[in-house]
Formats: structure tokens, sequence, C-alpha cells
């Protein structure tokens, strides 16, 4: 049994990946790590987790977890995992950071980005961008692993294929995002009560979302050249899922077939992505509770562009499934193990 340990077990993320290594065959959750909630019974926090999880919490004394876990996930604020990693915690255990601590290479750009001075900006080359579908080789042989953005992962699966295959032009990308309110975390802001979201959809982080970075960064790598995006996210009155629509102006006239052809040699073996059916565009009920990511695309010749769709589950695919997909692949699992999730519906 691999040995886990959760620090922030108690957010969003954290509770995913709790409910999700309950029903893995080969992990065994040891330590439930929650700053606010020491000493108390973690299904006192998730009532859902009552004659499932009988553990305390536990502080976030990583080190000391390091010693005992072949895992640890940091599902944690931003800054927490850099502020605290080092050769001896990596020498004793593998990290998965569901932050972003080290998905941006450029240190300069997450400090700009994030606005707090990285604490260890000595790993982020060895870092593996966790996309799976992309990076599964790299991710087999790490040691420490940066989970994507729930966003970028949507918004990269989605375009990659197309970037790379030279279809559309990098320079300009339009992507409309929109999360449920899971996304803004648990903590207690005013911007997240009920009668502020409900019967209401906004735009937030207008040209200055976190996320844009990495998705710049990620997609520039399929470009095989810098990109700049204009990344704009909306926040839906919904619990989980995301769905973007990407609009990329056509570098060359191609057929729905060709296109459709593209994705299939990107991701017909890939068992959580599905392209759907002509016509047939992503919708976040469709994903709710698993690990899939629904894609299609339409072409539009009256304007030379393609209007690419994704959807997902921010929560799973977007955090806690994807971390443990992560996780079966640096410990030579089944990469489907414990993410056999039928989505939810309704």
């Amino acid at each position: 049994m691999i040995k886990v340990g959760i620090i922030g077990s108690t957010g969003y993320a954290g509770q995913e990946l709790v409910r999700l290594l309950l029903q893995h065959k080969e992990a065994e959750i040891i330590w439930y790590g929650s700053r606010s909630y020491i000493d108390k019974k973690y299904y006192e926090v998730y009532q859902n987790m009552f004659q499932l999880v009988t553990a305390k919490c536990m502080d976030d004394n990583i080190e000391e977890l390091a010693n005992q876990a072949d895992l640890i996930f940091t599902a944690t604020p931003q800054g927490f995992c850099a502020s605290l990693m080092n050769d001896n915690i990596l020498s004793n255990t593998k990290i998965i950071d569901l932050s972003a601590d080290y998905r941006i290479k450029d240190v300069d750009i997450y400090e700009d980005w994030y606005g707090i001075e990285h604490k260890s900006p000595e790993y982020l080359n060895e870092a593996v961008y966790g996309l799976c579908e992309i990076n599964r080789e790299l991710i087999k042989n790490a040691r420490l692993i940066a989970n994507p953005g729930c966003y970028p992962t949507c918004t990269i699966l989605s375009i990659y294929p197309l970037l790379k295959e030279g279809i559309i032009s990098g320079d300009s990308l339009i992507i409309d995002a929109k999360s449920g309110t899971s996304g803004a975390g648990r903590g207690a802001r005013v911007n997240n009560l009920y009668c502020e979201v409900n019967e209401n959809i906004k735009a937030y982080g207008v040209a200055s979302h976190r996320h844009t970075p990495e998705i710049e960064e990620q997609l520039g790598y399929a470009a095989g050249k810098s990109i700049n995006v204009i990344f704009t996210p909306h926040l839906v009155p919904m619990n989980r899922g995301i769905l973007i629509t990407a609009y990329g102006n056509l570098e060359k006239k191609v057929s729905y077939k060709e296109v459709k052809e593209i994705y299939n040699s990107y991701y017909g073996n890939e068992e959580f992505i599905r392209i759907l059916d002509e016509d047939v565009f992503p919708e976040t009920r469709w994903v709710e509770g698993s690990n899939y990511t629904d894609i299609n695309f339409k072409l539009d010749p009256r304007t030379n562009r393609i209007i690419i769709m994704g959807a997902m589950d921010n929560l799973v695919k977007g955090a806690a499934g994807q971390a443990v997909q992560n996780m079966n692949l640096m410990f030579g699992l089944k990469e489907n193990e414990g993410l056999n999730l039928v989505p939810m519906f309704p």
C-alpha cells in the first residue's frame, strides 16, 4: 500500500482527495493535515465522511510526515509548499503540489502574478507539470509534481493539439471560461456568499487572473514560441464544473474531418478525454463528479476561426482526480485506479 499524507485535507480539493483515495485499492491515508482543525475528527469537518474516516486532523508538519509517507499531497495556499521544500523532504518522499508554486518555470513571472516571493526556486526546473495526457513519461520518474490549475487543465487539453499541429495561431487566442463556486475555495469571503452568487454571473480577474501565465507557458510549448492569450474567467452559481470556450484564428483551411483526426491522434487512446460527436457540445453536467474532460469544436468559415469547447469537473480532473492520476503514474499503477467515476446526473 502507498502511504499517503494530505496537507490541507479540509479544503475542497483536499476533501475530494480523501473521497477518491478512500476508493483507491493501493493507497492508505495516514495523515489528514489541517491547520484550522487540529485534533478535530475529520468527519466533524465533513459529515459526509461519518463512519468512513475516524481519524483526527493533524498539523501541517511536512518534515515529520515525509518520514512516514510515500507520497504527500499539498492542497494548500500559494507559497506554503515552496516555503517548506528542501532536499531532506524530497529524499524521503514524493510530493504532488496542488498549488501554483512549481507550475511556472520563470520565478519572476510567478512572483509578479502571485505577489509573493518564491522560497525555493531551485526546484522549479525539477518539478514536472502534471498534465498526464501530455507529460506522462516525465511524470513517471518525478519526485515533485506541479499539479495543474483547473482552468489551465481544461484550456490546455482543449487547445494543445491544434496549436501543436499549427492549425491555429497562438497570437490571437481568446479564452472565455466559467467555473462553479467551489473553484474559489472554502474560505469565508463576502463575494462567495449565497446571496452574492445566486442568480448571478460575473467576470473576475479580468486581464489579471493568475492562471494566465500558466496557460501561456504550457500552450507556448505547443506553439514552439511565447504566446499571449486573452483569458477571462466567470463565476457561475453552481457548485462544480468548468466550461471553456476558446476562439482561434485558423492558419490554414481545414475540414471537420481533418480536425477531428488531429484530436483523435492525440487523445484517441486517452481514457479521461472524450472527443464528442459532431455538433454535440460539452456541458458541465455530463462530467460532474468524474475525471473526464469533454472536448469538441466548431469551424466557422465565415470568420476563418475555430471555436473550441471543453468541460470538466474542477475538483476532480481540475484538482484531486488529476493528482491521483499523477500518483498512479509515479508508482507504476494503472492510471485509472481510484478514478473509475461515472459522471453524476442529475
